[in-house]
Formats: structure tokens, C-alpha cells, sequence
């Protein structure tokens, strides 16, 4: 009852707060989650990869990874197509460049999204309260003069409430929006790493 009380009292802009507050907590989960499925497969399949890797078997290597779908498959495995095809190794690195960037995307999308609704939760704190501000001066402006004060301390005790708020919603958003862009920069890092060494292993392969 405190909790509905509280948001009664803040008025009107308490409920876009919360729903902003509680969409980005919903994108950060599921990005989290997302990310650590990702990274928990790539790695399962690096493991597969790097005995045939080290064995220099980049058919076999190639066969697993077309029929994997694993973002490291995408990035990797149209590069493995050209070494196999005798084509040179600037093309092999463009192509891996190429899968690099297409999987990017994915991994960074709607991550955003989390920082502009922690904006959006505490600049409608804000509103809230330049709102419930005008509303107390003006219920003020007739009352008697005796009772002003505590009428108009009470008025804008209450308009602070969205302020409060706000910041109570953004203050999560932005520690998970900065947790949730380091993870991501990880796992990038972590696919940039295999293909740079598939390509090392590659380029050793056409030395030999």
C-alpha cells in the first residue's frame, strides 16, 4: 500500500516513469542472457575448432563450422571458404572482416535503448515535478496566508516524488547499460581473438 500511495501521490508521471524503468530492465536481462549463451557457445565450439585448427585440417574445420550457427561459424567460416579455394590471404582477412561486421549488429542491438530510457526515466522526474510545482503555487495562490506555508511545503513534497523517482529508475539502467557494454566489448574481443588466430594458422599453413 506505501508503494501504490507513493506513486498516487507522485501523479501522472510516475507511470511512464515505471514503464521506462521497467522496459530497460527487461532489455538488460535479455541482452545478458543473450550474451551469455553467446559467449558460452562460441566457446564450446572453439574448443571443437582448435584441435582441427592446430591439426591444419581446414576442410573438416569448414564442414563443422557451415553447419554450425554459432556467431564465430559466421564470422570464421567465409574465410576458411576462400583459403580453400586458393585465394590469397588479404582476401581470407577481408572476408573474416566481412562476417566481423555483419555479426556486430546483433550483438550491440537495442543496447542503446537502455541508456536513452535511464534519459527518459529522469528527465520525466523532472517534467513531474515542474508539473506538481505549478499545480502548488497555484492551489496556493488564494489559501489563507497563515496556512501557505505548510500548504505549499506539502505540495512540493509531493511534486519531488517523480524527481525521486526518476533517478530511482535511471540510477539501475545506467550501471546495467555500462555492465552490459563492457560484457558485450568481451565477448567482441573474444571472437576478434579466434579469428585472428584462425588467420595466423591459415597464413603458417601457406608458408609451409
Amino acid at each position: 500500500m506505501g508503494v501504490l500511495k507513493f506513486m498516487l501521490e507522485g501523479g501522472f508521471f510516475m507511470w511512464p516513469i515505471l514503464a521506462a524503468g521497467l522496459v530497460g530492465l527487461v532489455i538488460l536481462v535479455q541482452k545478458f542472457v543473450y550474451l551469455q549463451q553467446l559467449k558460452a557457445l562460441n566457446q564450446g565450439v572453439w574448443e571443437k575448432m582448435l584441435p582441427l585448427l592446430q591439426a591444419g585440417e581446414l576442410a573438416k574445420l569448414h564442414g563443422a563450422l557451415k553447419n554450425n550457427n554459432s556467431e564465430i561459424s559466421r564470422v570464421i567460416e567465409p574465410g576458411l571458404a576462400v583459403a580453400l579455394a586458393g585465394g590469397d590471404m588479404n582476401t581470407v582477412e577481408s572476408n573474416i572482416e566481412e562476417g566481423m561486421l555483419s555479426v556486430l549488429p546483433k550483438l550491440e542491438a537495442r543496447t542503446g535503448f537502455v541508456a536513452v530510457l535511464a534519459n527518459v526515466a529522469t528527465l520525466l522526474g523532472l517534467l513531474g515535478t515542474v508539473q506538481g510545482l505549478i499545480v502548488a503555487f497555484k492551489s496556493v495562490a488564494n489559501a489563507d496566508p497563515a496556512l501557505k506555508g505548510d500548504l505549499l511545503s506539502g505540495a512540493i513534497s509531493v511534486a519531488m516524488n517523480t524527481t525521486a523517482f526518476g533517478l530511482g529508475m535511471a540510477i539501475p539502467l545506467i550501471l546495467g547499460y555500462t555492465f552490459l557494454q563492457n560484457y558485450t566489448q568481451q565477448v567482441v574481443e573474444s571472437i576478434e581473438m579466434i579469428s585472428i588466430k584462425v588467420q595466423n594458422q591459415i597464413r603458417n599453413l601457406n608458408k609451409a
